[in-house]
């Protein structure tokens, strides 16, 4: 994968500089804090390779695989094949060292209005970098300094999960503080700090809250004032042009700033591209498709449950598209769904093992080779914070009318969906959503007032940032971690034969046992072979049904990765395993 950041060249001196393994590595004596940082280019150079090692590639913001998109193979997360590495696994400083080096030395700068800006910068990536530590491993130890390879704190027990999360608060306080306010889709600034906190926020509240640990309401108050500061004072809205607003907010090649506060930027002719488009068009990029679960989440135009229509998980694919939230159509191929430039396209199964073929970020055919997509991939986005605001603020109980209005309402709105009215939503919680085979489990009975609306969060969450990076820890803080034992599976077949699968009056697909029959079809499937149906001749379309999946949360042990082994070798034991690794 070919990639940089904000369409930087820097120069090879200060690459080379910057190269370092591990924590305890001093700097090279070319970049001596005698020599570098001394005014703002110095200081905007330096800071520019935090974007390259700090945030997330393109595969690891589309690559959103939990339990709503299924590919193959499965992750080991998911699968429950998870084993204690030797090295790596996460656990690597080499970002942070970088980081700290900055604000151990920008004191050089005689200008101070500058050394708080990229003081306040590196503080934003060092509380990106620790949050995805604690996201991963819970307890980790808290460096804020360059530590030389001899000092003894280098092998200092892990930190409290609660002095990790207040750090990370601080820094980004501080960055909010100083950050410039101008907006810019791929540089940093306040509006990106006020994001990152109420991220922070809601994942550390609701991680609290259904982990049963204290002070849940103190992060989720400080998701709701950041979220609240971002969208009364960002100027951030929702992209709503055009005949289908949601797929073409993806469908392009830059991102639009009106709704994207920050993104990562591709460009082909910088020879900066990644591979969305070919992983969703292809049959040897692990053939990602939505699950049949996820799907009957969508509502109907009206506003109706699908699951509460008789019938509903038998229905076959032409059938169940109808009259459902548009979204649905600006996600996967549905009938009628049009390639950008080109022509009519039905799902096709061999790209996908559910049957449900994404197109979110796809765009014209040329774009389905390897590495040649060239969407900016969005980090954040407004519609993101109005998800947060509203979680939080029902979380908390303080969720009014007004509320939704202004956050999780502007989301159906864009695609013409009915409202949700909060009291419809508390007096009548979705059955489907609240039943554990079919829904979340360990959604808590104290928190009744507000369970149907902490439901209809949580089903607009799936829908409005799938295909964006965040399910996989959604369902780490929600301690839902038991949804990835549940059959995987696609679309329903109640038959073999042929089947018109975009209803234009042509063949598409042609599933048969044994002999392969006589058909117009453009694709067929022996069963049993090519695809598994659950039942046998007929059923839904099986995903990873050989493997027996199992998520252990005893003491919480699949909540959290482990050390690698070498670590707590080298630190002598000082440096504790997560509970049961």
């Amino acid at each position: 994968m070919k990639m940089n950041f904000n369409n930087i060249i820097i120069g090879v001196g200060l690459i080379v500089s910057l190269i370092s393994c591990d924590l305890d590595k001093v700097p090279l004596a070319t970049l001596s804090p005698e020599t570098y940082f001394s005014n703002e280019e110095e200081l905007r150079l330096y800071s520019n390779k935090f974007y390259e090692d700090v945030f997330p590639e393109a595969d690891d913001v589309y690559n959103d695989r939990a339990d709503v998109i299924i590919s193959t193979p499965l992750n080991t997360e998911i699968s429950g094949q998870r084993t204690v590495p030797a090295t790596g696994g996460g656990w690597d400083w080499k970002a942070l060292r970088r980081i700290n080096y900055l604000l151990q030395n920008s004191h050089q700068t005689d200008d101070i209005a500058v050394r708080n800006e990229y003081d306040a910068l590196a503080k934003f990536f060092r509380a990106y970098f620790y949050f995805e530590k604690l996201k991963r491993f819970g307890d980790v130890p808290w460096f804020n300094e360059v530590l030389g390879s001899d000092d003894e704190r280098l092998f200092k027990p892990r930190d409290s999960r609660s002095l990790i999360a207040d750090s990370i608060i601080q820094d980004l306080d501080f960055a909010i503080a100083y950050l410039p306010t101008a907006k810019d889709v791929y540089r940093v600034n306040k509006w990106t700090a006020l994001a990152l906190k109420s991220r922070v926020g809601l994942f550390e509240g609701t991680f609290r809250k259904y982990h049963g640990m204290a002070d849940a309401e103190k992060y989720l108050n400080a998701c709701v004032i950041a979220s609240e500061e971002l969208i009364d004072n960002g100027g951030y809205a929702l992209y709503t042009s055009g005949s289908t607003p949601y797929r073409e907010l993806f469908a392009t090649p830059n991102a639009r700033g009106q709704e994207i506060i920050l993104a990562r930027h591709y460009n082909q002719g910088l020879n900066l591209t990644h591979s969305v488009q070919n992983a969703t068009n292809a049959s040897t990029m692990g053939r990602p498709g939505l699950s049949k679960s996820f799907v009957n989440t969508y509502l109907t135009t009206g506003g109706l449950r699908f699951t509460d229509q008789p019938n509903y998980n038998t229905r076959e694919f032409v059938q169940e598209m109808q009259n459902r939230d548009p979204r649905l159509a600006q996600t996967i191929r549905t009938p009628g769904y049009t390639r950008i430039g080109g022509g009519a396209a039905a799902p096709n199964l061999s790209f996908t093992v559910t049957g449900y073929h994404l197109i979110k970020y796809t765009m014209e055919q040329i774009y389905d080779a390897n590495d040649a997509s060239i969407n900016d991939m969005p980090l954040f986005r407004i519609a993101e914070i109005y998800l947060n605001f509203a979680e939080a603020k029902a979380e908390l109980a303080t969720l009014t009318q007004s509320d939704l209005n202004k956050s999780v309402n502007l989301l159906r709105a864009r695609v013409g969906m009915p409202a949700l009215n909060l009291e419809q939503a508390n007096t009548n919680p979705d059955p489907y959503l609240l039943n554990e085979n079919t829904g979340f489990p360990n959604v808590p009975e104290k928190n009744t007032q507000y369970m149907g609306v902490v439901l209809e969060i949580r089903r607009e969450r799936g829908i409005e940032l799938v295909m964006e990076g965040h399910r996989y820890y959604d369902i780490m803080r929600w301690k839902a971690g038991k949804l990835f034992e549940k059959p995987f599976l696609g679309m329903y077949f109640s038959r073999l034969g042929d089947f018109d699968l975009d209803g234009n009056g042509t063949i598409d697909l042609c599933l048969y046992q044994g002999t392969r029959p006589g058909s117009s079809a453009s694709l067929f499937m022996e069963v049993g072979q090519d695809i598994v149906l659950s039942e046998g001749n007929r059923g839904h379309v099986v995903a990873h049904g050989n493997i027996s999946r199992k998520f252990d949360e005893v003491e919480g042990r699949d909540y959290l990765y482990p050390i690698p082994s070498e670590e707590i070798n080298l630190s002598n034991g000082i440096l504790k395993q997560n509970p049961r690794w």
